[in-house]
């Protein structure tokens, strides 16, 4: 069994708590980190977790530092994985490779998917399992899933046989082409392409127990119990992976309380969490800049640069290294420093971003309205409300 993770350097200490997971549950895998990034000079391979190294020259890109320019880092990341799939498969002759999040933790054996992995060639697990039934959770997960995929993407696993290499061909070509955050283009990342994946391949299998890819998105329907010291039950059973994804963020943490506030184990995960990850050099490696996210004179590269370059054809092949600020004639950020007009491109960095806060704020506020609705004081103020309305018509002022 081979098992890849896909980060940029910031993220190589949760890929360090990953490997670690994997080693002690599953000792005979080989893991391999996958680094869209410089390699930083504090990483050593001789001491760490990781088999092998696989860096994004190595997988074949053509035109790589133009295809590099068009994506975000959250974009690059997960656009790399189809190829990274098929570099391991190649490469390696693996029967078997799993990827990972790098904000996952292996919790038990992966003894299940590898048997899994003898019947069916791909194994997904959807963000929801079990239907919702109130409201709020109806917003907050299955909408949510309507817009960024049915299918977590932070867990994928692939056999090496027919369907399992026709999955992997596929999606690394769609990937290398439209893995873009552009929710109203019907895109998000590497996510939406898999919703079709049901339909194009027999040998796929979608695993619904809830021991797997445990998270914020389904803790309305799974029951997470235990301790660390006893072992972290899911619904009555050990727990297989947790995937801890943006806890660190504040957006995550208001998800975690809102569906786990009173739960002990899941406050017990979250705060080990972030102690093993600062443990894994968190706080001093964290924040390492990713050397594709800048010009090489040093200028923070934009949204709205990366958006105009890659839909305008003319400019990808006049600039097929948009990075390079050598030859005025010759550079990208020289030519849009003259000539790109931001507002009548339509393509603002701001008003991106603030459509996307925009359209997330309304979601929430419309269901905490509804929380609010379907409270109990709510359904109090609306009988009295009905009850003295009459009364109130009846009471003519002096």
């Amino acid at each position: 069994m081979h098992i890849f993770t896909s980060v940029t350097a910031n993220y190589i200490p949760k890929a360090r708590v990953l490997a670690q997971s994997v080693k002690k549950h599953q000792p005979d895998a080989v893991f391999h980190l996958l680094l869209s990034d410089a390699v930083p000079d504090w990483l050593d391979m001789e001491h760490e977790d990781f088999d092998h190294l696989i860096h994004i020259e190595d997988l074949g890109i053509d035109n790589l530092q133009s295809w590099i320019f068009k994506h975000s880092l959250v974009e690059l990341c997960t656009a790399v994985k189809g190829y990274g799939f098929q570099y391991i498969l190649k490469h390696y002759q693996a029967d078997k490779v799993i990827y990972l999040d790098p904000d996952i933790v292996v919790f038990s054996p992966l003894d299940s998917l590898d048997q899994a992995l003898d019947e069916a060639s791909i194994l997904l697990t959807p963000h929801q399992c079990v239907p919702e039934s109130d409201y709020a959770a109806i917003i907050d997960n299955e909408i949510c899933s309507l817009k960024h995929g049915v299918f977590n993407l932070g867990f994928l696993a692939i056999a090496n046989d027919g369907d399992g290499n026709a999955f992997v061909d596929w999606w690394a070509a769609r990937l290398g082409e439209f893995c873009y955050d552009d929710i109203a283009a019907g895109l998000f990342t590497d996510q939406r392409w898999v919703d079709l994946a049901p339909c194009f391949f027999e040998r796929l299998k979608v695993l619904r127990a809830p021991i797997y890819n445990v998270c914020t998105w389904n803790l309305s329907n799974r029951q997470v119990a235990g301790s660390l010291e006893t072992g972290i039950t899911v619904n009555g059973q050990p727990l297989c992976f947790y995937h801890f994804s943006g806890f660190d963020s504040g957006a995550q943490e208001v998800m975690l309380n809102k569906y786990g506030s009173r739960n002990p184990a899941l406050k017990q995960l979250r705060a080990w969490y972030l102690a093993a990850c600062d443990a894994a050099g968190q706080q001093q490696y964290g924040t390492t800049p990713c050397c594709y996210n800048s010009f090489a004179n040093g200028q923070p590269i934009t949204r709205q640069q990366r958006v105009l370059y890659r839909s305008r054809r003319d400019l990808i092949d006049y600039f097929p290294d948009p990075f390079c600020c050598d030859d005025p004639h010759k550079s990208y950020c020289a030519w849009y420093a003259v000539n790109a007009d931001e507002q009548a491109a339509g393509l603002d960095s701001t008003v991106l971003d603030n459509v996307d806060t925009l359209r997330d704020a309304l979601i929430s506020a419309r269901s905490e309205l509804n929380l609010i609705k379907n409270s109990r004081t709510w359904r109090v103020l609306r009988a009295i409300e009905k009850v003295s309305r009459p009364l109130r018509k009846m009471v003519k002022p002096q």
